[in-house]
């Protein structure tokens, strides 16, 4: 089953993200809670971390672009049958 990863909202007064790096690659493997991207917010940087274990299916937002809050920067395939 395919899963978003969304860009979550680390402060009040955060819209929007600029994506600094991916630390994997579509098609690697992902770990749930492990880091895949660097995001630039309000000065500062963090990691987005995959929801769920599987393979990054597809990265949505690239880098040097920026995601409004709780929009799909990418997807996870978590390799479960769909029902």
């Amino acid at each position: 089953m395919l899963v978003d990863v969304l860009l979550p909202q680390w402060g009040m007064g955060m819209t929007e993200g600029f994506i600094v790096s991916w630390l994997k690659s579509e098609g690697d493997s992902v770990e749930a809670g492990e880091p895949l991207a660097e995001v630039e917010a309000a000065k500062t940087t963090a990691e987005v971390e995959a929801p769920t274990s599987g393979v990054l299916h597809r990265i949505v937002v690239a880098v040097d672009e920026s995601a409004e809050v709780r929009s799909v920067i990418a997807v996870i395939d978590d390799l479960s049958p769909e029902p």
